[in-house]
């Protein structure tokens, strides 16, 4: 019995080493990027991600996509960009939480069912929508915000191929 049970540990002590062995060497793996360099950026950021999705000819499109800058792909230029992206998102989870804790279940389920409609009510692909039953839902409908005066997309001066970004939307493409 007891050389019995001092194999079955030793097959667990290799089967152990043989795990750390292969999850440091698929560490090492990771870290060299597509040249065969190693990679300066943090493990959070995924090499694939970085390389510029090419045109017809194999080259990048600059005239549609424009142009490409790693550094912007990496990581927040400011500070409060992270927190600026996520403002809308953790001012609906309070508000959710205040309408929950005060009017129940079932108030904050019908808002958010209420959001996912107007966020589906949207004009062809290629045309902007106004989104005004969203603003008004959230009561952002009588505010004027960043979002409202830059970044506008009716003042574009490039717009997309109205085929391509039909058939992308409606999953063809």
């Amino acid at each position: 019995r007891g050389a019995e049970k001092q194999r079955k540990w030793s097959k667990i002590i290799l089967l152990a080493r043989t795990v750390r062995k292969t999850l440091k060497r698929h560490r090492e793996q990771t870290l060299w990027n597509t040249r065969g360099l190693r990679s300066q950026l943090k493990d959070s950021v995924p090499v694939t991600g970085l390389c510029p999705q090419a045109g017809p000819y194999g080259v990048q499109d600059s005239l549609r996509r424009g142009f490409s800058s790693v550094k912007n792909e990496l990581l927040p230029s400011h500070p409060l960009e992270l927190s600026e992206k996520n403002f809308q998102l953790n001012q609906d989870k309070m508000n959710f939480n205040t309408l929950r804790n005060i009017q129940g279940l079932h108030a904050p389920l019908k808002l958010q069912m209420e959001y996912r409609a107007a966020r589906q009510i949207q004009r062809l692909p290629f045309l902007p929508s106004s989104n005004l039953a969203l603003d008004t839902l959230r009561g952002t409908d009588d505010t004027i915000g960043f979002e409202d005066i830059l970044n506008d997309p009716v003042l574009s001066e490039v717009m997309g191929d109205p085929h391509i970004m039909t058939e992308y939307k409606l999953g063809v493409l």
